[in-house]
């Protein structure tokens, strides 16, 4: 089931305070970017937030871990209660991206002759 745009839509009002927040439409589900680093993704209208140890110890019991799609890392899973409160999933989605690494450049392939 392909997440609805409502959804995304609602999950970027919630965050638009941080400011460089952005989703980009994977296979009918969304990546969600902060400050162009991947942070969550947005899976059958369930919002999956990478892991990282502050992200945990910020979210203490609020989450439960899980996987957006079969084969995934496991992430943490934001129940509607918690998107529902901006202040928190603001902050949740800053200390992710904080302490996420920068997103490689990818090279040029060289078109063989």
């Amino acid at each position: 089931m392909a997440t609805k745009q409502s959804t995304v839509d609602y999950i970027l009002d919630q965050l638009a305070s941080l400011g460089n927040v952005s989703a980009r439409k994977m296979f009918g589900e969304y990546a969600l970017y902060c400050d162009g680093k991947v942070v969550g993704l947005v899976c059958d209208d369930t919002l999956y937030i990478k892991i990282t140890e502050h992200g945990k110890k910020f979210a203490r019991k609020h989450y439960r871990e899980g996987h957006a799609y079969q084969g995934a890392k496991t992430s943490m899973v934001i129940d509607d209660g918690q998107i529902e409160d901006r202040e928190w999933l603001c902050e949740l989605v800053r200390i992710t991206a904080e302490h996420m690494p920068l997103p490689r450049k990818k090279g040029r392939k060289k078109l063989q002759k």
